[in-house]
């Protein structure tokens, strides 16, 4: 069990698939959200959650002041128990769901996608290759508010995202363990 950690649903307890998914660690979490706060980037956000596993990425950056989220995941576990946690989240904001699950691979959702998007969460399985990681990327980018954030969670190990063929500038990147964190937002001279 995992759990929202701030925000309306403070407390709520989360399901987490049996296999295949990487919950971030509350550590991260609470430091990944103490920054996004900082920059003004949960309140009113529309929030999509890529590679969702349990979704507690984008249901936390809901409980904290997102208008809605997405959240993408092709496993049909996940997604089941990533459902059943947005309705525990709902419940515990006692609001109507604004959460929406959408059991697809990420490359076909992004085609199809209506953004804009103010915050996304990407956080792929570690053995996604970085030529799918850029492309995945490049489909995001036309679905981005001007404003808006990128967190890319990948193995400390992992290669630096190529976020310029993407339209992207990195805004930080920090380390914790064995996961690094970027953060990125619409290049100036595309914004």
């Amino acid at each position: 069990m995992t759990r929202i950690i701030a925000g309306r649903a403070r407390g709520a307890r989360l399901g987490v698939p049996s296999a295949g998914t990487r919950p971030t660690s509350d550590r991260i979490r609470e430091s990944l959200f103490g920054a996004l706060e900082s920059m003004g980037a949960l309140e009113e956000a529309r929030v999509l959650d890529l590679y969702a596993g349990s979704g507690a990425l984008g249901l936390e950056a809901w409980s904290r002041g997102g208008e809605s989220v997405d959240l993408v995941e092709l496993s049909r576990p996940a997604a089941t128990i990533t459902g059943r946690n947005a309705g525990i989240v709902a419940k515990a904001m006692g609001l109507p769901m604004a959460a929406k699950v959408h059991q697809s691979a990420v490359r076909p959702f992004l085609t199809r996608a209506r953004g804009p998007y103010d915050l996304v969460f990407t956080d792929p399985p570690y053995d996604l290759g970085d030529d799918a990681m850029n492309a995945d990327l490049a489909a995001l980018a036309p679905l981005l508010s001007p404003d808006a954030v990128v967190v890319i969670e990948r193995g400390k190990r992992a290669t630096v995202p190529d976020l310029a063929s993407a339209g992207l500038e990195l805004l930080r990147s920090k380390t914790y363990g064995d996961t690094t964190l970027w953060w990125a937002g619409p290049a100036s001279d595309q914004a």
